[in-house]
């Protein structure tokens, strides 16, 4: 029997086991939408905007590991979804977008809601096509759902003409793809995987250093093993956070331009780095002329160009974090050799000096809401165990810094593109993965008002997810530049116009909540948290003046910190410093 393209598309979609589509339908795209109609196999997640769909895919895939997939039409709908692509692109997160395109015979005819999909995303996928012949369109999917996975994860384009929907052919639909010109490397080479752990194991002041691809590659449970087999400092880049346990007494916090001050010094003083899975993102490095003067570096990486691009590397590994760990385990094991515990011991002792800093210490006080608190009281209430989603900003950096993950996945935010407005979104994306799991979405009043039509959605599907709004009257970031690299020069940077988010959570028929005294904080979260079956909007009235510490300046070093007037000093007790 012969099926019609968008048949053909959506029965292509069931057999790779997908679940959920999240798209908004249009013109180009009807004929898809009838076939999805027609079936309840894959279920479609109806988004209010077509960047709330691909964020929400987005977040699914972040918290679940499989690949999440969009559906928009042509024109607008594919430029709407050009910023998922671009932050799910950054930070190497499998997608496949299928994409609604007008008839092949009027491609480049400027039709009614034509724009070049192939080239507008391009800079921004890990590969696109497009679908000229309805014969390949089955295996046209697989090359997609194979390449958005496999390798260094990242998004497909999958853009289908609307006549291309109507054609009909019989469906076959490929088990495997083998594409010649497409081989990712995943076992990393055993001499270069020696010479890494002789290094290492030879080290005085070593450090691990780990990052997304740990989690993408699901490595997390063979990290603490292979961290606690060596008992070396370990820390995580923001994308990483979840890879080691943060309660662990061997995880320094994260690094980087508002990382903890043990981590960052740690990372200046090393004689030894072992990078497995970042990237050496500037806002790890700072300045990379200052960058870890003293390290012999190893990296592991599955993506070959990211080796040595930023910053140059001794030892190279190409290959999976999930296969190179297994190798470097199974080495250790079976060779019985240790680090110099003297040397390891000393600079436990370093770094444990440098903890008494207590760089991310502030002051509660009883007047007014500090942001970092209502993130400490979110972790209590939720046990740890929740799914944290944010946007970007301040409230960003508060979540990474003081919830404390102890579970890979659960950190679910923009580390890449950094944008704005994705936190509502991954969190519906999360609480469809993850029905009975408690999702909450730390974001900022700038932030929310992104994606605040996604409400809407969150009303449709009965998605319980809790919005905490660390609400302080700016866009908090920019104004912590402003102060201190711009004279407090506050340009454009004051919220001035802001609604009722209670009045609009409640609109939509959520609960809303306003919280201004920190007395309540506690109360209003346990609340939120313990209602299984409503979305909570809980606006959180924090403090104006409060900002990120420590911070790293930008040309500074890991030793050039900014540190709070309220972290301790180097003895441990509390003094300001300057």
């Amino acid at each position: 029997m012969e099926l019609t393209g968008a048949d053909i598309l959506v029965r292509a979609l069931g057999d790779e086991g997908v679940e959920y589509v999240f798209g908004y339908p249009g013109g180009a795209a009807l004929h898809i939408y009838d076939a999805l109609y027609q079936q309840d196999k894959v279920k479609h997640i109806l988004a209010r905007h077509e960047q709330g769909a691909g964020h929400a895919a987005d977040g699914y895939a972040r918290s679940c590991g499989k690949p999440g997939v969009v559906l928009v039409t042509s024109g607008p709908g594919v430029t709407n979804v050009v910023t998922p692509l671009a932050t799910a692109y950054m930070d190497s997160i499998p997608m496949v977008v299928i994409t609604a395109q007008v008839p092949s015979h009027l491609i480049g005819d400027d039709a009614f809601q034509e724009v070049d999909s192939v080239g507008i995303t391009r800079p921004c996928v890990k590969h696109n096509f497009l679908v000229k012949d309805v014969r390949n369109l089955a295996t046209t999917v697989k090359k997609a759902f194979h390449l958005a996975t496999t390798g260094r994860p990242g998004p497909v384009v999958v853009d289908v003409p609307k006549d291309i929907t109507a054609f009909k052919t019989k469906y076959v639909y490929p088990s495997s793809v083998n594409m010649r010109s497409y081989q990712p490397v995943t076992e990393g080479h055993p001499g270069q995987i020696r010479k890494a752990l002789q290094l290492l194991l030879k080290a005085k002041r070593p450090i691990i250093y780990t990052g997304g691809g740990v989690i993408a590659s699901n490595s997390s449970a063979k990290l603490v093993e292979f961290v606690r087999l060596l008992g070396m400092p370990i820390t995580n880049t923001l994308m990483g956070l979840g890879a080691y346990p943060a309660s662990d007494p061997l995880f320094i916090g994260m690094l980087g331009m508002h990382g903890t001050y043990e981590a960052n010094l740690a990372m200046h003083e090393c004689d030894v780095m072992l990078n497995i899975g970042a990237r050496f993102d500037d806002r790890v490095t700072g300045d990379t002329k200052k960058f870890s003067p003293h390290a012999k570096i190893i990296h592991v990486d599955i993506d070959p160009s990211s080796i040595s691009k930023t910053i140059a590397c001794d030892v190279p590994i190409v290959g999976s974090a999930n296969s190179v760990l297994d190798a470097m385990i199974e080495q250790l094991k079976s060779s019985g050799d240790k680090p110099d515990p003297d040397a390891l011991a000393d600079w436990w002792a370093q770094i444990n000096g440098w903890r008494k800093i207590d760089c991310l210490a502030y002051d509660q006080g009883e007047d007014v809401i500090k942001p970092q608190y209502v993130v400490q009281k979110l972790h209590e209430v939720s046990g740890g165990d929740a799914f944290v989603t944010s946007d970007v900003g301040q409230h960003q950096m508060f979540a990474a810094q003081y919830y404390g993950f102890d579970k890979p996945r659960r950190w679910i935010n923009s580390g890449g593109l950094g944008t704005m407005g994705v936190g509502l979104p991954y969190a519906m994306g999360v609480q469809l993965a993850h029905p009975d799991a408690t999702v909450a979405c730390v974001t900022g009043e700038g932030s929310i008002q992104m994606c605040i039509q996604e409400l809407s959605t969150c009303s449709q599907y009965d998605l319980p997810v809790n919005i905490i709004n660390l609400n302080n009257r700016y866009l908090g970031m920019v104004r912590q530049w402003q102060e201190f690299f711009y004279e407090r020069r506050y340009s454009h940077s004051y919220m001035d116009a802001l609604p009722d988010f209670v009045g609009i959570a409640e609109s939509y028929g959520h609960v809303g909540l306003k919280i201004e005294k920190p007395a309540d904080v506690e109360g209003a979260l346990r609340e939120a948290l313990n209602d299984k079956q409503r979305l909570y909007f809980l606006d959180f009235i924090t403090d104006q003046n409060e900002n990120v510490f420590p911070m790293i300046p930008a040309g500074a070093g890991h030793h050039e910190m900014q540190l709070s007037p309220k972290s301790n000093g180097e003895d441990g007790t509390e003094r300001e410093l300057a």
